[in-house]
């Protein structure tokens, strides 16, 4: 008689123990699609990022390119200050939906103050579904990143002349153009304005990166 009611008694509390195991597991898978899903989210927003950041670069390489002949806009190019935010935004949206991500309504956004580039917020297009926590069934994983353009080019001076080369453009206006000298990470550019057929690539001007 004893030997049944202890064994009654210890039935639900096993019981008892096995569903808080249970519950337990469930609620460690849980966090871990929720970690799996914030992992995904900072991937698309760090693409994102470096899509519209790059985007950037290439247009200030094209606009180096198409104002060699009246090279006014040369230093703000170099310094990497003189793009659009149209486009790049749009790349940021295409890899961020290559990473099953969208970004967030105003979520692409160019930086301001001393840095050029831009921070890129996003969402997951899926929500994280119904689990054993409540609240979870439209929960969007969401993340941002920031990636920068650093220029790599400064103006080169003449051969024989200490004083720094004004920036092109800023001369005496009759003039000819001038080549455009340029020292990129230790290496030397003349680039003839009427001339150009071996030009620098983006890479060769800015770097992009993320950052904090």
């Amino acid at each position: 008689m004893t030997r049944n009611r202890d064994s009654g008694q210890a039935l639900p509390i096993y019981i008892t123990v096995v569903a808080s195991l249970l519950f337990l597991a469930l609620a460690f898978l849980v966090v871990g699609q929720a970690g799996a899903a914030r992992n995904g989210a900072q991937s698309a927003a760090d693409a994102a990022a470096l899509a519209a950041a790059q985007n950037a670069r290439d247009q200030l390489r094209g606009g180096l390119i198409n104002s060699l002949l009246e090279p006014g806009n040369w230093k703000d190019l170099i310094e990497g200050r003189k793009f659009g935010t149209y486009s790049a935004c749009l790349d940021a949206g295409r890899f961020a939906a290559q990473n099953k991500s969208e970004v967030v309504p105003g979520g692409c956004e160019r930086l301001t103050g001393w840095r050029n580039g831009f921070t890129v917020k996003v969402k997951t297009q899926q929500p994280l579904g119904k689990t054993v926590i409540p609240g979870t069934e439209s929960k969007h994983m969401t993340a941002e990143a920031t990636a920068v353009i650093e220029p790599k080019c400064t103006f080169k001076p003449d051969e024989g002349d200490d004083s720094p080369e004004p920036p092109p453009g800023e001369g005496d206006e009759d003039e000819e153009p001038k080549q455009l000298k340029l020292k990129c990470d230790g290496r030397d550019w003349s680039i003839d304005p009427e001339n150009f057929d071996f030009f620098p690539d983006a890479a060769d001007l800015f770097s992009v990166r993320l950052s904090n």
